[in-house]
């Protein structure tokens, strides 16, 4: 049987005037429209619902015990059909999953994690690093958030450039390449190198820049293990500004040098699903990432202020 909705909404003004004119009033209806409904309501539920006492109209035995039923599923279905009005961090229950390269998920979790928080308790927010190869995650709802550096291409997918990180060097406090007045290209490009790709690629965006001629010696998933290298060797690895800040905060064992080549900055684009587009806790969420992520990378397209004991190094 197709079940009509609108005899919940008549039913909920019968039960609440006992009477068809005082239904027909509250629905703005004519009583012989009224009257109509009340003999579909009747034959839908197998029970009278009002029946004649005098001059006046009771409810019948199972229309008491369904009152209040009746009243709190129009009310609830009013809830579901109205506007959304507003947003209660305080109340809010809800898991948002964010996925972003381990570099980006280090500078911008402990942040995001006081703030959450401190405003929304009822947040638990879970952290993925970056898979492996291309996935439809976000399609399916596994992901509520990605942070990468792409745009996408799918009509599904909305995004945000928030903004741009530039890459800059990290080696050891002590290297060899601070020994001469500047950092030459050659001693930089002769000099081995980490890269940082998630795939085990050996060459990336600086090596299109620098016409590949790179010295690389090795190819590790996440940044904190490239920086591990450059602390215990001579290897130096390019990583965004944002990332070089915190690690060379972290200790007095590496620091940030600007490379002898001009290299593109990073795009830091925020990618989610549509269906998430005007939702208002995914809303809230999108906007505290991207004002945690621009504190974090600073001025946009401007490398930190080197830091080692060499020579001034050329910017």
């Amino acid at each position: 049987m197709q079940l009509d909705l609108n005899l919940l909404t008549a039913l909920d003004a019968l039960l609440e005037a006992e009477s068809v004119t005082g239904a027909a009033d509250r629905l703005h209806l004519s009583a012989p429209a009224m009257s109509r409904t009340l003999g579909r309501i009747r034959r839908a539920t197998g029970d009278e619902i009002l029946v004649r006492a005098g001059r006046e109209m009771r409810p019948t035995p199972r229309a008491l015990a369904m009152r209040a039923e009746v009243r709190s599923l129009v009310l609830r279905s009013r809830d579901v059909l109205a506007p959304e009005t507003g947003l209660d961090l305080g109340t809010l229950e809800r898991t948002f999953t964010i996925r972003a390269h381990d570099a980006l998920v280090t500078a911008l979790a402990p942040s995001l994690v006081q703030r959450v928080a401190a405003d929304a308790p009822g947040v638990i927010l879970r952290f993925l690093g970056e898979a492996p190869d291309d996935t439809t995650d976000l399609q399916r709802g596994v992901v509520d958030l990605e942070i990468g550096s792409e745009v996408p291409t799918a009509p599904a997918i909305d995004h945000e450039t928030v903004t741009d990180d530039a890459l800059v060097g990290l080696a050891r406090r002590g290297h060899p390449l601070f020994d001469d007045d500047e950092i030459t290209l050659a001693a930089w490009l002769a000099t081995p190198h980490v890269v940082v790709s998630r795939r085990g690629r050996l060459r990336d965006r600086v090596d299109r820049a620098t016409g590949d001629t790179r010295s690389v010696i090795a190819s590790v998933a996440s940044t904190s293990a490239a920086t591990e290298i450059v602390r215990a060797t001579d290897a130096v690895v390019v990583v965004p500004a944002s990332v070089a800040t915190r690690a060379a905060a972290a200790g007095d064992t590496v620091v940030v040098f600007t490379p002898p080549v001009d290299l593109p900055s990073v795009a830091v684009v925020l990618t989610w699903h549509r269906r998430f587009t005007t939702d208002r806790g995914h809303a809230w969420l999108r906007s505290l990432v991207t004002r945690t992520l621009r504190r974090g990378a600073g001025s946009t397209n401007e490398a930190p202020t080197p830091d080692h004991d060499g020579p001034t190094l050329p910017s």
